[in-house]
């Protein structure tokens, strides 16, 4: 038997348990992890309300991030070995596939060994965030060294990782968040300009960063009326990455900038990037070597024990983090 984090039915935070579940020995192709830190992401938030690209039947595990030990290894698993420290890359399938308990069985194929330099709660903190940064701006932008990128959510984990992505890529990233608050972090985080959306004209401080000729690459986890201002600051022929759509505003289609520009609006879900084979081992090259260099470094909100789940949940949708929001075992 081992604790998870369970859900019987769709809401807020208070509907998470931890229970006592059967784990059966892992099968071929897997390997059993005893868990050492969660990685908590709006994901999983969605999926406990009832609102995530995939429903599971109830009740239901949760969790996409976690790193730990490896325990055992399933029939055919060669590459890793009981006594391995590993974090997961997140899974296709949360509801397949759920994460967040003491121990789990997992596909090997998806188990990274991470550098010993890096603690548990980094480890924890570190696939999902980087992936969905380096698939948008690496494989799909193209960043190239000395553009400007604009990052809208930037003091997110996925926000801060692809920061520290478009440094490591010679770029110049420009942070938008909401208030000014966390502008003296996101400097200190890499962002080389930082814009705070209600204090300030988003447009006109674009312009004045990219000398009027505009971003080409805008990566957005928003939506909402902050569409017009930052197509209206984009370069001919620029694409604008959408990945999250957290405003509840409606999003309007900004015709005059799309044509008049030619641009690109696309939507993106790091899932393109963990079922294509390729991308995944330039990712994992990328970012792996971008530790090593320390160069990409997680960056960490609070962490909460893993009793209090419910209250790291409350959190993570405070919007207050700066970082990734992390359980520990």
């Amino acid at each position: 038997m081992a604790r998870a984090v369970r859900f019987h039915r769709h809401g807020g935070p208070e509907v998470l348990r931890i229970e006592e579940v059967e784990l059966a020995p892992p099968g071929p192709g897997e390997v059993a992890i005893r868990v050492k830190a969660l990685g908590l992401n709006r994901a999983e938030a969605l999926m406990r309300a009832g609102t995530y690209i995939e429903t599971p039947a109830l009740p239901s595990g949760i969790g996409l991030e976690a790193a730990g030990v490896v325990d055992a290894v399933g029939e055919g698993v060669l590459a890793l070995a009981p006594g391995d420290a590993v974090s997961f890359i997140p899974p296709i399938s949360m509801a397949r596939w759920p994460v967040h308990g003491e121990r789990v069985n997992f596909p090997a194929q998806f188990v990274v060994r991470h550098p010993p330099s890096l603690a548990w709660e980094q480890a924890a903190a570190l696939w999902m965030a980087y992936l969905t940064a380096y698939g948008a701006l690496v494989e799909i932008a193209g960043l190239q060294r000395g553009e400007v990128v604009v990052i809208t959510a930037a003091s997110s984990s996925v926000g801060l990782a692809a920061i520290q992505i478009a440094n490591r890529s010679g770029a110049t990233p420009v942070a938008i968040t909401r208030t000014a608050a966390k502008r003296r972090a996101l400097l200190d985080a890499g962002a080389a300009h930082v814009i705070a959306t209600s204090e300030e004209d988003v447009a006109a401080r674009l312009a004045g960063i990219t000398g009027n000729e505009g971003a080409r690459v805008v990566l957005d986890a928003i939506g909402g009326s902050l569409f017009e201002p930052l197509t209206a600051s984009m370069s001919r022929g620029g694409i604008l990455i959408e990945y999250g759509g957290l405003s509840r505003e409606p999003t309007p289609f900004p015709l005059p900038a799309v044509l008049g520009k030619t641009l690109t609006l696309r939507g993106y879900l790091v899932h393109e990037v963990i079922g294509n084979p390729d991308w995944l081992e330039r990712a994992k090259t990328f970012i792996l070597d971008g530790l090593k260099a320390e160069a990409l470094r997680p960056v960490i909100a609070r962490t909460f024990p893993f009793e209090q789940i419910v209250e790291a949940h409350r959190f993570l949708e405070s919007n207050e983090q700066f970082g990734k929001v992390v359980v520990t075992l």
